[in-house]
């Protein structure tokens, strides 16, 4: 089975090269490599090119970078126009040593026609499994997060997933630094939603998942290693800020709290990010 690979590079060409130095590597499946490049510099995106051109990947440019979730729509409705039944999308930054991982996924889904999203066991830089996430709360522990902030109450709604990750299970949400998808289904959707730029991937497919009586699965079996290093990433500021807009956006479209939960959800919110911006800026002093 001919399946395709969905890389969204963002002046990441190094994480690139070594990304496809780990999928070339892949056995028991054939693979179509698609980097979509979400306007990166001009240096990164010749670069881009050049190793597009080396290893025979397709090479698609987004000529305005409309975030996460609208880049890799582009590789994903390519993968649609080319009659693929599934698609793993990953973060350039993603590593394979499992050989026959793509193949355990695939194999995974093959064997599960209700399941339309698969992720596998993620192990981060610190050591820590990032995968299967836990469900979204609802208005009560968005207050409780800001109770955790103050020590005033410790949280229930923990984000780190317990040792469940030991054991491949039906789940509720996946990272989406790395998940395989069925076509069929995104397209269904219209593939993710391009509202948000970054962030709340997961939270709003996970919810469009189970509004549509489908299922997700997690590979246990699968192991795969996410190099995502957060202190390279850029101002952390910036990023909370635009995790706070998604995240609201989704209380706003996808939670299924009441009108004043989601408005509880919502306060909460913005004072939790401006006391984590606080903290942040005072850091720098």
């Amino acid at each position: 089975m001919l399946i395709p690979i969905i890389l969204l590079n963002y002046n990441s060409s190094e994480d690139c090269r070594k990304c496809i130095g780990f999928l070339k590597r892949q056995q028991g499946v054939e693979l179509e490599i698609i980097i979509v490049d979400n306007c990166s510099q001009d240096e990164d995106r010749e670069q881009i090119k050049l190793l597009c051109r080396k290893h025979d990947c397709t090479f698609i440019p987004a000529y305005e970078n409309r975030g996460y979730n609208a880049g890799n729509n582009i590789g994903l409705r390519y993968a649609a126009t080319h009659n693929y039944k599934y698609a793993l999308i990953a973060n350039p930054d993603m590593e394979f040593p499992q050989t026959d991982y793509i193949a355990k996924m695939v194999d995974a889904m093959e064997k599960r026609p209700n399941v339309v999203v698969c992720g596998s066991d993620i192990v981060g830089p610190e050591g820590i499994h990032q995968n299967p996430m836990e469900r979204d709360g609802n208005w009560q522990s968005s207050v409780y997060w800001l109770f955790d902030m103050l020590k005033w109450k410790k949280s229930i709604n923990n984000s780190m997933p317990t040792i469940r990750f030991c054991n491949s299970q039906y789940c509720y949400k996946v990272s989406g630094c790395c998940l395989l998808v069925r076509i069929d289904y995104m397209r269904s959707i219209n593939y993710f939603d391009e509202n948000v730029f970054l962030y709340t991937e997961e939270a709003i497919l996970a919810k469009q998942i189970e509004r549509d009586n489908k299922q997700m699965y997690y590979l246990a079996e699968a192991r795969a290693i996410h190099r995502h290093i957060k202190s390279e990433k850029g101002d952390p500021i910036k990023h909370i800020r635009q995790w706070k807009k998604s995240r609201i956006y989704f209380i706003k479209y996808y939670s299924s709290d009441t009108c004043m939960g989601k408005q509880i959800s919502i306060i909460t919110m913005r004072l939790y990010v401006a006391i984590i911006t606080i903290i942040l800026r005072l850091k720098k002093r």
